[in-house]
């Protein structure tokens, strides 16, 4: 059994919830995502609440089970509050900044790195080192996030490079430090 499928999904007030057949559309404040569910999974709206549940007990459903109420709770919290990821730059010289709609990044190579901002997420720069992806999608807004620390990742002797603001870099002791 899911215990995590079994959660019933609070919709706040601002938040409406549509069901047609496998789609299901969520509608708040910051936007609308619709997603297509598995023909495994049934979900219902009572009250305020939607309930995700299976239809039969195979391997297959069950493994969509939890993964499909998951998925659904992401949008509800998406439309409502959105999601954001920030990243910081460390490095002598590297920097990044915002132009046309396109993130600029400076961190070492001989040419700037270009990287456009898809629809639906806003990328900023503070201090031209710190940068804040958000949206309301959480896949695409991990996606985004981890396509521009691939650039380039902290490498473990001096730290350099890009990293989330979370992020613990284990740090090596180099030749000198015997």
């Amino acid at each position: 059994m899911s215990r995590i499928g079994k959660k019933h999904i609070a919709l706040p007030e601002t938040v409406n919830a549509e069901i047609r057949d496998t789609i299901v559309l969520i509608e708040g404040p910051k936007g609308k995502i619709t997603h297509k569910l598995s023909s495994l999974i049934n979900i219902k709206q009572a009250n305020n609440t939607l309930i995700v549940s299976r239809i039969n007990n195979s391997k297959k459903a069950q493994s969509l089970h939890g993964l499909s109420r998951t998925i659904i709770n992401n949008m509800v919290i998406g439309v409502s509050k959105g999601f954001s990821k920030q990243l910081e730059i460390q490095g002598v010289g590297y920097r990044s900044q915002i132009q046309d709609n396109n993130l600029i990044l400076n961190i070492g190579y001989s040419h700037p790195v270009t990287i456009a901002t898809p629809k639906n997420i806003d990328i900023k720069v503070e201090k031209n080192t710190t940068i804040t992806i958000s949206g309301i999608n959480k896949e695409q807004v991990g996606q985004v996030a981890a396509k521009i620390r691939e650039v380039r990742p902290p490498e473990p002797y001096k730290g350099k490079g890009i990293r989330y603001s979370n992020e613990i870099v284990q740090r090596k002791v180099g030749k000198a430090g015997k």
